[in-house]
């Protein structure tokens, strides 16, 4: 396991440089790995937040803090969800040359304003695609088998016991759609065979080389949701994903069709998804995201027997999890070093 984590990773790998103590790296919060922090002091100066940037704590304290912080930092490594705002960047002043994000996503770094602004950002793909595709499976597992259904029945100590109780779908014998057979799609799909899928179907703006030896058949998406038992999504959030699940899409789906997201959570219309869910025109779904989140305890969603939702954990494994703080505290390196970024959003 550990080889698959330090490929292209390892600490030798950090370039030698000269660059001095008199360049500052802000860290957006608290939680940070170690083992990102410590490459980062081998070569600056590093200041971290007090504060997680995470939940309601990274929109008060945390946010006031980051804009006390940054002034004169050359490097932003990101660790949340919330938006990079212009305002945080006219703070930091000119001299900021890289944003570094933990994350495979990055709609919510602010793209355009980055691009304008000249400033780099980089990534952490690849890293994490095992650990989601994963959650991905465990997902389609508690959808299909009725886990919430189930577990509610444990928790009150009155079990439907019957021959013909709370019955769930096969994953053997399907057809799953992959929507973005990206890196996480491609895992997602080799853990799978071994689950004795029928078919594998797959969407995308083109076709890719390695759907040929994972046995995937591309197809519009139309035909994907038509002819899926599960529809899997694991597209990067933009413009042309967002609420690309909404009323329209879900009356194309079958009706014993599983919904699983992996990817943001607003590639989902939330309000549509509910009404295919309580109508039974779709038969469950399986959501790692949400929005907004954390997803509030009395969201209309918990309220529905045919949902499995798990807190945002895809990539939430010890070695994944350092995995992404080497490779953003190494792009910030190479960035600052004059080199190219290791993975490049933008350059």
């Amino acid at each position: 396991m550990a080889s698959v984590f330090n490929t292209a990773l390892s600490v030798e790998d950090v370039p030698n440089t000269n660059m001095t103590k008199s360049l500052k790296v802000l860290v957006s919060s608290n939680d940070y790995l170690d083992s990102g922090i410590k490459i980062l002091e081998e070569h600056f100066t590093v200041i971290k937040s007090r504060y997680q940037n995470f939940s309601e704590e990274g929109l008060t304290k945390n946010k006031d803090e980051l804009f006390d912080l940054i002034p004169g930092c050359s490097a932003l490594v990101w660790v949340s969800h919330h938006p990079i705002t212009k305002e945080l960047l006219d703070r930091a002043g000119p001299q900021l040359k890289v944003v570094s994000t933990a994350s495979a996503g990055y709609n919510h770094c602010n793209v355009p304003e980055l691009k304008k602004r000249g400033i780099k950002l980089a990534n952490t793909p690849g890293v994490l695609s095992a650990a989601v595709a994963e959650v991905a499976i465990a997902l389609m597992l508690g959808a299909a088998r009725r886990f919430t259904e189930n577990l509610d029945q444990v928790h009150s100590g009155e079990w439907e016991i019957g021959f013909d109780k709370v019955l769930g779908q096969d994953i053997q014998g399907s057809t799953v759609g992959i929507v973005g057979l990206g890196g996480i799609g491609q895992a997602t799909v080799k853990r799978l065979r071994g689950f004795y899928v029928e078919k594998f179907l797959y969407t995308g703006h083109r076709e890719k080389p390695e759907a040929k030896e994972l046995g995937a058949e591309f197809v519009d998406l139309d035909t994907l949701l038509a002819h899926s038992d599960f529809v899997v999504l694991a597209v990067p959030l933009t413009d042309e994903t967002k609420h690309m699940i909404n009323k329209t899409t879900l009356a194309k789906m079958k009706k014993n069709a599983i919904l699983i997201n992996v990817g943001r959570g607003d590639l989902v219309n939330q309000d549509d998804l509910y009404d295919a869910l309580k109508n039974r025109d779709i038969y469950s779904a399986g959501l790692d995201v949400t929005t907004p989140e954390p997803l509030p305890k009395d969201h209309k969603l918990l309220t529905l027997p045919n949902i499995f939702i798990l807190p945002h954990i895809g990539s939430a494994t010890i070695g994944t999890r350092n995995a992404m703080a080497v490779l953003a505290a190494k792009n910030v390196v190479n960035a600052l070093n004059g080199k190219p970024l290791i993975t490049p959003v933008l350059e």
